[in-house]
Order: structure tokens, then C-alpha cells, then sequence
């Protein structure tokens, strides 16, 4: 009789290398895909960034609670301590001596700087006559026509504007005689008072305007 164990035993050996070849690669392939993608298992632990581009999401870049905002006010605050105008508290009103001529009388009025840094004024001063209780007598001058430009004083220096009216002996204007002109430099809210020692001024009637011209540099003609 023939020995039929020997092949019988290498068949068992060959399926058995098959079956143990098959079990090995089933555990190489677990969690992929064929192309290598990872399974939703996988996916899901790597929520939060963005499919296929391995960056945070903008929830993932937000700043912290708390964090500050851009410091828009700290740079409000920067400009308004280089402002470059002149204020009220810097500057010293005064009246130049008249300069009459066909029919009218003109006076230089004049800002100087006090302060120990250098400013700027640009545009018309606000002017008033008062009486000595502080009531304004006539209407406010009107502006003169012109091109105002920026006038940089350092300290010490002076801009000048010119204030006119028509003689009130010429005129007939009503008048009356003012205590004080009051003068508020250009984008100021508080005058500077300057005693006024000129006589009489237009107050009222159709001859009554006084007009005022923009600042320029210096103290007068």
C-alpha cells in the first residue's frame, strides 16, 4: 500500500501558510481604505481643520476671551497730543493803532503765541464788541472775502487780521462805544478780551456792517 501521509501533510501546510498570509494582510489593511483615506473613525478625530488643507479652521485662530482690539484709541489719543492748533490759553490778543482810509478805519488785530511750543492758526477770528457788562453791541463782523492758509507760529510770533467799518461820522451809523472787543482764535470756543480804546463803532442802520479778513502772518500793515 502506498504512503499517502506525506502529501496529505503538505497540503495542510500549504493552506494553512495561505490562511495565516490572508490573516496578515487583513490586519495590515485595517482603519484604510485602498487608496490609503482615512475612515470616518479617523476623520472624526481630526475635526476642526479644514478637509484636505491640515489648517485650523477660523474658529480654531479666533483670539482668546479677553484678548484686546486693535488700540484705535490709543492712537486717537496719540493725534490729539500732536494737534498742532493753536488754543485759546496759548495765545494774547491785542489791537493795532487805526489805519484810516476812504472813509474807513482798520485795525490789525493781532494772536501771538505765548506758549513754549510752536502751533497753528488758519482761518478767520471770531470778533465782538461788548459793553462793560459783557453785552455784544452790534451784530457779529462778517468775513471778508478771501483764501485763508495755515499760519505756523513758534513761540513769540504773531498772526494778524484786519478788522474794518466805515466811519460812523461818514456813514451815520448808530454807534455806540464798546468796553472791550472780544477776539476767539480760529476753532476755539473761549475769547480773549482786549480793551477797546478807539471810540465809537457802527452798531446798528444800514451803514453798520464791520468785517473781519483771515489771519496771515505777522502783526499788521
Amino acid at each position: 500500500m502506498a504512503n499517502t501521509s506525506q502529501p496529505l501533510r503538505r497540503t495542510a501546510l500549504l493552506a494553512s501558510g495561505v490562511a495565516l498570509l490572508g490573516l496578515l494582510t487583513a490586519c495590515g489593511t485595517e482603519g484604510a481604505t485602498s487608496s490609503g483615506t482615512p475612515r470616518p473613525s479617523e476623520a472624526a478625530r481630526t475635526a476642526g481643520a479644514n478637509p484636505g488643507s491640515g489648517t485650523p479652521t477660523s474658529g480654531d485662530t479666533a483670539p482668546p476671551v479677553g484678548a484686546a482690539p486693535t488700540d484705535t484709541a490709543g492712537s486717537a489719543s496719540a493725534s490729539a497730543r500732536t494737534d498742532g492748533r493753536c488754543h485759546t490759553a496759548e495765545l494774547r490778543a491785542t489791537v493795532g493803532r487805526v489805519d484810516p482810509g476812504a472813509g474807513q478805519r482798520n485795525f490789525p488785530v493781532v494772536l501771538t503765541n505765548t506758549s513754549d511750543r510752536t502751533c497753528t492758526v488758519y482761518g478767520y477770528p471770531g470778533a465782538a464788541f461788548v459793553d462793560a457788562s459783557g453785552k455784544q453791541l452790534g451784530p457779529d463782523p462778517e468775513r471778508a472775502p478771501g483764501s485763508p492758509g495755515t499760519v505756523t507760529l513758534t513761540p513769540g510770533k504773531s498772526a494778524w487780521a484786519g478788522l474794518s467799518f466805515s466811519s460812523p461820522q461818514i456813514s451815520g451809523a448808530r454807534t455806540a462805544t464798546p468796553a472791550a472787543l472780544l477776539v476767539t482764535p480760529p476753532d476755539e470756543r473761549e475769547p480773549l478780551k482786549v480793551a477797546w480804546t478807539a471810540g465809537e463803532v457802527p452798531v446798528g442802520g444800514n451803514a453798520s456792517s464791520v468785517s473781519v479778513t483771515a489771519l496771515e502772518a505777522g502783526t499788521g500793515p
